[in-house]
């Protein structure tokens, strides 16, 4: 009872609000509102992962088997306002809670015991010491939570690159061409990937992080990221 006392004293000072709309937090609410879960833009990529636009994006460079998003990027829309929050508001437990929401809807359908591994996209130490956390990891522990899959951080970004805003697809290759390469320390011999990142544009960087991985003879790799644009 002095748990529950305590508890709701620090949420009357302290009130927990939710990270889209803001209104106060239920007790089994997390950073999201129930309301706003409801509205996330949810795709069906995991209905057709390897038949989809993401695949196409990444055709005839990597040898992808499956690639999923568990959100519809737009622009001023609710999975732009996440990744926002993710990159520039110190919100790790909203990745994982995102993670978990998706690994729900993974683990209803065939795809649960399909990976050995979780391998989240590594930031550049500079960048992960300035955020303080690296997004892409923190929504593959999500994952890794609720599917019951270990995450290992396998990959290495030993380049700092520049921005992949405006670039265009062949520039964004060569620009993550090789940064990547795999911990000396880690294997992948004869591993079922799932390799995580927040945001799918051209699909270059992810392509880079799989190509390394398959070098090291991953036996398959396929693509989980928290958000991507085009059809859903």
């Amino acid at each position: 009872m002095r748990l529950f006392l305590v508890k709701d004293f620090l949420d009357l000072i302290f009130p927990r609000n939710c990270d889209l709309c803001g209104q106060t937090l239920f007790d089994r609410e997390n950073c999201l509102c129930s309301v706003c879960i409801g509205l996330l833009p949810v795709t069906t990529y995991h209905l057709r992962a390897s038949d989809n636009d993401l695949i196409d994006k990444v055709r005839g460079l990597s040898r992808i088997d499956l690639a999923m998003a568990f959100l519809k990027f737009t622009k001023e829309g609710k999975s732009q306002q996440l990744l926002h929050q993710l990159k520039y508001r110190n919100k790790p437990q909203l990745a994982q809670e995102l993670g978990v929401l998706y690994g729900r809807i993974l683990a209803e359908g065939q795809l649960k015991n399909r990976w050995n591994v979780i391998v989240p996209v590594p930031l550049h130490p500079l960048k992960l010491k300035r955020r303080g956390y690296n997004q892409s990891e923190e929504f593959g522990k999500g994952l890794s939570k609720e599917l019951g899959i270990p995450l290992q951080n396998l990959l290495v970004r030993e380049k700092y690159t520049e921005t992949q805003t405006k670039k265009s697809r062949l520039e964004r290759m060569s620009n993550v061409g090789d940064v990547f390469r795999l911990s000396s320390s880690k294997s992948v011999d004869n591993q079922e990937v799932m390799l995580v990142d927040d945001v799918m544009t051209t699909g270059a960087t992810l392509c880079a992080c799989a190509n390394e991985l398959l070098r090291n003879n991953a036996k398959t790799v396929d693509l989980i990221t928290l958000a991507a644009g085009g059809k859903i």
